[in-house]
């Protein structure tokens, strides 16, 4: 589980192939990796993924082809940046909101507008999720 609160900002490193399946390989950025074990779910930009290798710079995780078609990791190139997060534990306080990082679909960014120092977004979803999206919350 996750707040969904961004950590840091990594970068892809690498990719490789393996069959219909990718291992991605990225710098951990400032994302304090000290303490991680292999098996540990890391959000990296929203989705939940699971630690197969790290050190204090770099780590990384096996996609599965349910994911690569299920997310825009497909087309994750070298150099692009992603959003990660760690999980939580217990202790950890909660200071966004509970997610569990496993994506169903991809969204379209239907239209974007500056509100304030803010950034609105009005995203269309597939019509076989859509009815469980909640306007807030």
């Amino acid at each position: 589980m996750f707040t969904g609160i961004v950590q840091a900002i990594g970068q892809v490193t690498s990719v490789d192939s393996a069959g219909e399946d990718r291992r991605l390989h990225i710098g951990a950025g400032v994302l304090d990796m000290s303490d991680a074990i292999i098996g540990e779910s890391i959000c990296v930009s929203g989705v939940c993924l699971t630690a197969v290798r790290f050190d204090k710079e770099e780590f990384s995780v096996d996609v599965s082809a349910e994911t690569l078609a299920r997310t825009t990791f497909g087309g994750l190139q070298v150099g692009e940046r992603v959003n990660l997060e760690r999980a939580l534990t217990p202790s950890t306080r909660f200071g966004g909101h509970v997610v569990s990082g496993h994506v169903d679909g991809v969204g379209r960014v239907l239209t974007r507008w500056h509100a304030g120092r803010s950034v609105g977004l009005r995203i269309g979803a597939p019509a076989n999720l859509a009815k469980y999206i909640a306007e807030k919350g």
